[in-house]
């Protein structure tokens, strides 16, 4: 004990010595500054004489880094590449108004577009127009051909998890029957009966045999266990219009109007449980345009990354966009109403017929389209013996009219028949950029065979011009230049046999032929695809005769988009702009740097 107190006492005796503290400080400064003048000022002379030499090895030396840092550049680019990756989003413009998202009512662009991505059905298309499995894994046929049964995938989910059944397609054919729905598919099934066999099978059963029957098993099937509680009459206004369950390659997220009000997008994100593969892309935004302006804005303001069925040439775009033209089963036609006082006469469309140059109307549009003159597209009738086309010739044209009774008085620039009465139609199509180009031309052309033309641009997205029951219900025109779906099947019943000439019909020209009547309806029975396609040629033949329209190009969905995403299309042959999507699950938004395999 006695230790520790003097241990500590030593301690207490240790002081701090502020004077010897400061005196070795400043003798440090001393010496400090002293050297600082030896070794670093004194030398700034030398420094200077060798200042070249120091120049030019800093120069070296950053060259030899810039090498190393180009060759370790250079050498990554063997074993390392950009590919495309899993997530992103692919924002899509889209002509046409985003209204519903129920199938049953899709009648735009857009609206048939949101259908494909968020719905399946048993049987889809692929790239060349062929049928291929959806949700269906097989399909049999009974000798007569009046009945099919379809079995179809046992993994398929809705997207709130509940299990897709058999129930379900048949509860989607008799919501296409109802009167009450007033589905845009009302009249395509009404003869056709559905029944559920088991779980995973349907009958269907059809009144004669119909040969084109699997091409319309591509309808998307809607859930029974979210709309069978809703009356059918109220199904087009419920919630599920603007916020659908759905088994597609997508799932919607939110339905919502943009910034300015203009139009709507549909954010989808990727279904987790897709039955055929979760889609690459994490999101997908459909954006709806009612005009083709705004649509172009939103390409070059980058508001979206791609844009489908739009008519803008490549010079009103950056350098950096790709623009691709593909081919649709679709024709674009000068329908011409035989009901119309001044149509019926047979020699008049006949010299509408002729008077039109139909290649000066193609090249009015801007981009090349394919030649179309008969009631079917390219490749849908074969042999050497297909009927040829009307060629244009103006001076036929006017001796035909002179025929009519609609003469060309000298002074005159419009034709009258012996009462006085001018020659005068009118022609009407619906609002697009193609559309207007083509009905300018066309009736340029007819103005110089002494016609007054009249045009109209409808605008289906305008409530107030009601233009389905205001104009092709009634057959409301002389002349409507207007698309007709033709598909992959060559079957055109609904455009042109008789029966169809009705107002809830497409027989949009009222064309009325018994030899054309007989040859579609045989035609749409038999399988024989030699027998099938002799009964189409007999229809051609009689068609252009007759001139029920004037054909004038097949369609062709525009394509456009940024190299910050990349579609997964090599279309040559799709039914309809919506069919696009067959692919969809390969599409890509997002890049990032791989390795190489070796």
């Amino acid at each position: 004990m006695a230790e520790k107190k003097d241990n500590w006492k030593r301690f207490q005796r240790i002081s701090f010595d502020s004077k010897a503290f400061s005196k070795r400080a400043q003798k440090a400064e001393t010496n400090t500054t002293r050297h600082a003048h030896k070794f670093v000022v004194g030398k700034l002379d030398s420094l200077r004489n060798v200042k070249q030499q120091v120049i030019a090895w800093l120069v070296i030396v950053g060259v030899l880094v810039a090498a190393v840092a180009v060759q370790m550049f250079w050498n990554q680019q063997t074993y390392r590449s950009v590919a495309w990756k899993d997530g992103g989003t692919y924002a899509e413009a889209v002509m046409g108004p985003l209204n519903t998202l129920n199938p049953l009512y899709a009648s735009t662009q857009a609206e048939q577009s949101a259908s494909k991505l968020l719905f399946s059905s048993l049987y889809s298309y692929d790239d060349t127009g062929h049928l291929q499995d959806d949700l269906a894994t097989s399909m049999n046929v009974t000798p007569g051909g009046k009945e099919y049964m379809v079995t179809i995938r046992d993994d398929v989910l809705w997207s709130d998890d509940v299990k897709l059944t058999s129930a379900d397609i048949v509860f989607t054919v008799n919501l296409m029957k109802s009167a009450d729905v007033r589905s845009v598919m009302y009249g395509n099934w009404q003869d056709v009966t559905a029944e559920a066999v088991n779980e995973r099978t349907i009958k269907f059963t059809l009144p004669a045999q119909y040969a084109s029957f699997p091409h319309a098993l591509t309808f998307a099937v809607l859930p029974r266990h979210i709309l069978e509680d809703i009356p059918q009459g109220s199904i087009r206004q419920s919630t599920f219009s603007v916020s659908p369950v759905g088994s597609g390659p997508f799932t919607l997220r939110l339905l919502q109007n943009s910034p300015d009000g203009r139009h709507k997008i549909a954010n989808l994100s990727a279904t987790d449980h897709y039955y055929k593969g979760v889609p690459k892309l994490a999101r997908f935004e459909l954006h709806g345009y009612n005009d083709q302006e705004d649509l172009q804005r939103a390409l070059q303001t980058g508001e979206v990354n791609a844009a489908a069925g739009t008519s803008i040439s490549s010079a009103e775009l950056p350098s950096t966009f790709t623009t691709k033209e593909y081919p649709v089963n679709s024709g674009v036609y000068a329908l011409l109403n035989s009901d119309s006082p001044i149509l019926k006469d047979g020699k008049v469309r006949q010299a509408l017929q002729a008077g039109t140059n139909t290649a000066e109307v193609r090249k009015a549009i801007g981009y090349k389209v394919p030649e179309l003159y008969l009631p079917f597209v390219s490749g849908q009738l074969s042999g050497t013996d297909i009927p040829a086309p009307v060629p244009f010739d103006a001076k036929k044209a006017g001796e035909l009219l002179d025929q009519a009774g609609w003469k060309l008085a000298p002074g005159n620039t419009v034709r009258q028949n012996s009462a006085g009465t001018p020659l005068e139609l009118s022609i009407i199509t619906v609002k697009d950029g193609t559309y207007e180009k083509v009905l300018e031309r066309m009736a340029g052309q007819w103005r110089q065979l002494g016609i007054k033309v009249n045009t109209e641009i409808k605008d289906p997205a305008n409530p107030t011009q009601d233009f389905v029951q205001a104009t092709l219900q009634p057959r409301a025109y002389d002349v409507l230049l207007y698309k007709l779906v033709i598909g992959v099947d060559p079957d055109v019943y609904a455009y042109w046999h008789s029966s169809q000439a009705t107002r809830s019909g497409y027989n949009f020209a009222n064309y009325r032929n018994n030899i054309a009547d007989e040859s579609l309806a045989s035609a749409r029975t038999r399988t024989e695809p030699e027998l099938r396609n002799e009964k189409y040629k007999t229809f051609a033949e009689q068609w252009l005769k007759d001139v029920p329209a004037i054909g004038l190009y097949q369609s062709v969905m525009q394509y456009v988009y940024r190299p910050s995403v990349q579609p997964d299309m090599t279309l040559t042959g799709v039914p309809s702009e919506a069919d696009r999507y067959n692919n969809v699950r390969y599409w890509a938004a997002s890049q990032a740097p791989v390795y190489k395999t070796p």
